[in-house]
């Protein structure tokens, strides 16, 4: 897939399609260019047209990856692009999606689903807001906030699997322990006979049609003046502090943000399934995020999205422990060989074989030099 890096500026071409591209072209996203676009238009294109091919089932089942696409983003805009290693973006998945799963189970129509979907979003972000002022506005910086980030998914997986018993029932739902919350019923936008209900291939299209939306809202933030923002936090924050801007608040912002779009995956996620359980908080699943965004490379948000899927349709694929095994080796030879991703060392491969050569040689310049 052909990819430039383009100025990001306005460009002279007066049509509309040029000037949406102003919006999602820039320097902090990789492919500003037209093959890129038709590239990923070729990709879209084929991702809806593989329902037809493999039918119902491997739709669903290929649901999960794009719905662990989000989870992916999540942490691509906190870490790569405000320079926060966050190992608990699994905290506001899980929160989200057991939030989810009290309201729509208690409130098992078209309307209450709608609203559990927005609540589920809302409670994954709130939880990033608590935490994230605490450890921001409390003067956590660096390796300190990984290590916070990390407790609260230990504390979480802790206390989640206590919660077995009547005592733990909310309303008619059951959280359940480690048996989990089943009967969690499937997505549905709308009102009585107006809802539309999202099962196999409809909810495929549903997370498609949503993943695409969001990678192309991102690319608009982190080309805009805000996404500078905060790759200049990523660089070096106390610089950004001397040219006045609030650093706390964005990296609180950015970390909300990141907490809504895990909030996102976790409800996809229970309602993909119909059923949560304290195995998202585990730390082999917290880490995963880590892994696909190295991988992938964490300063492009096309790399979240094509590692994620990749890896776990692989994981899926093969299965069983000897997956985690392979996955965590993958990790260790791109931090030791390619650390900046995958996707950044093939576009920059990309520019430097296309710039080979192809730049004429400087002019012969012939010095005067004066009698004395």
């Amino acid at each position: 897939m052909a990819a430039e890096t383009g100025s990001g500026g306005p460009t002279a071409d007066p049509t509309g399609l040029a000037r949406l591209r102003d919006y999602v072209e820039g320097p902090n996203t990789v492919g500003n260019s037209k093959g890129f676009w038709i590239g990923f238009l070729v990709a879209v294109v084929a991702l809806s047209a593989y329902p037809l091919a493999v039918g119902s089932y491997q739709a669903s089942r290929f649901s999960l990856f794009l719905v662990y696409a989000f989870l992916g983003l999540s942490l691509s805009v906190v870490w790569g692009y405000a320079g926060v290693l966050s190992f608990g973006q699994v905290v506001f998945f899980g929160i989200a999606g057991y939030t989810f799963g009290v309201v729509s189970v208690n409130f098992a129509t078209p309307a209450g689903i709608t609203a559990a979907f927005a609540v589920g979003i809302l409670g994954g972000a709130v939880m990033a807001f608590v935490l994230g002022y605490f450890m921001f506005y409390g003067g956590v910086r660096n390796v300190y906030v990984t290590i916070i980030t990390l407790v609260s998914t230990l504390v979480l997986h802790t206390f989640m699997a206590q919660t077995a018993g009547d005592e733990w029932t909310i309303g008619q739902a059951a959280l359940g322990g480690f048996n989990g919350m089943p009967t969690i019923p499937n997505l549905a936008f709308g009102v009585g006979g107006a809802a539309i209900t999202f099962d196999s291939v409809t909810f495929y299209y549903l997370v498609l049609g949503l993943l695409v939306a969001t990678y192309l809202g991102l690319r608009v933030l982190v080309n805009s003046d805000y996404g500078r923002v905060m790759v200049a936090v990523r660089e070096d924050e106390d610089r950004t502090r001397m040219f006045g801007y609030d650093v706390k608040r964005v990296k609180l912002a950015v970390f909300t943000l990141g907490g809504a779009l895990a909030g996102l995956s976790g409800v996809l996620y229970a309602s993909w399934g119909n059923y949560m359980s304290p195995g998202v908080f585990e730390l082999t699943f917290a880490s995963l995020p880590v892994i696909w965004v190295s991988v992938g490379g964490r300063k492009t948000l096309l790399g979240a999205v094509g590692a994620t899927v990749g890896i776990e349709f692989f994981r899926n694929s093969l299965g069983g422990e000897l997956a985690f095994i392979i996955v965590g080796a993958l990790l260790l030879v791109f931090i030791l060989g390619l650390p900046g991703g995958i996707v950044p060392w093939v576009h920059q491969t990309y520019l430097d074989m296309r710039d080979d050569g192809s730049a004429p040689d400087p002019p012969e310049t012939t010095a005067e030099v004066s009698d004395p």
